[in-house]
């Protein structure tokens, strides 16, 4: 098929690629800065440069293409992303999120593009409170904390408008948090460095997931798959007092420290300490069913042992 790629340059969509490549899929791949058309053209796709907000470019670039799938991947998220400030950290994002999922959704009925991948996320998105794994079925968070709120609302806009369109399957895929080669290692490095402490019970759970995994999972739901939403997470949600000493081991680091949750308000805010003690896990058994879908790094426990960090 032909695949269009918005944000083919970013951490899922440089593994995408090539791996839509391999799979016998003839892509274009849009980035904003012309420094990346090189590594585009080298994965085998055809290269655009795009600015995603930009109505009227996006429809050239899609019907230039004329694609049989439109694949959104189009973030701006920054290498320290940190909790306290979410929705101004996010605030591009969160455009590309509604802006820029409109304008491919109009390019994709211009073009009648049938089937539409969109990026989604799940963890922290889901509802707080019953039992700490949630499916597809849950609600999303009613009551999120309030410098999360915008974000929440942007993903609520992906979701539902990727499966309003007259005509066109499409699917959301809610990546857990990604962990792995580009996407800076964050978390990984905060632990080296002890700036990622055992915050109040550290009851809250996360779903990880693999970059790898996130571009295998998306190459699988351009292939096949019913529209809907679905969790790309691996097979293990885990608390975050289960998984901080687990990593910052698997990564040589030293024990987290452990700080009450007041102190944790202070330095990351309602949303870390949400993040630390309420959040919720996902499953990934409708993933596995519909999209035919495994992840090759099954737990985080292999995942972060196997990366390769420098102090």
């Amino acid at each position: 098929m032909r695949v269009f790629v918005a944000g083919a340059s970013g951490a899922i969509g440089r593994l995408l690629v090539p791996a839509l490549v391999a799979a016998g899929h003839e892509v274009t791949g849009s980035t904003r800065k012309r420094a990346n058309i090189k590594a585009l053209s080298e994965a085998g796709a055809t290269p655009v440069v795009l600015d995603g907000l930009d109505a009227a470019a996006v429809g050239e670039a899609v019907a230039t293409a004329e694609p049989d799938v439109i694949v959104h991947q189009m973030t701006a998220i920054p290498t320290a992303a940190g909790f306290r400030n979410f929705d101004k950290i996010f605030a591009t994002t969160n455009e590309l999120r509604t802006k820029g999922l409109d304008h491919l959704m109009a390019a994709a009925l211009a073009s009648d593009t049938k089937r539409v991948i969109a990026q989604s996320y799940t963890g922290w998105p889901n509802i707080r409170t019953g039992g700490p794994v949630k499916t597809e079925d849950d609600p999303l968070d009613p009551n999120p904390p309030a410098n999360q709120r915008v974000s929440l609302a942007a993903i609520r806009h992906v979701e539902q408008t990727v499966q309003a369109a007259p005509g066109v399957t499409g699917l959301a895929l809610r990546y857990g948090m990604l962990y792995g080669p580009g996407t800076a290692d964050e978390i990984a490095a905060m632990i080296r460095k002890r700036r990622f402490p055992l915050v109040g019970d550290g009851a809250g759970v996360w779903s990880f997931l693999h970059v790898e995994d996130a571009a295998l999972a998306t190459v699988a739901a351009v292939e096949r798959g019913p529209a809907g939403v679905y969790n790309i997470v691996d097979d293990e949600p885990a608390p975050v007092s289960q998984w901080l000493p687990v990593v910052a081991a698997a990564i040589g680091a030293k024990p987290p420290m452990r700080v009450p949750t007041w102190v944790g308000r202070i330095a990351a805010g309602e949303v870390g300490v949400s993040m630390m003690t309420r959040v919720r896990g996902s499953s990934n058994a409708k993933a596995k069913r519909e999209l035919g879908w495994q992840p090759r790094w099954p737990s985080w426990r292999e995942g972060f042992a196997s990366l390769e960090l420098k102090d």
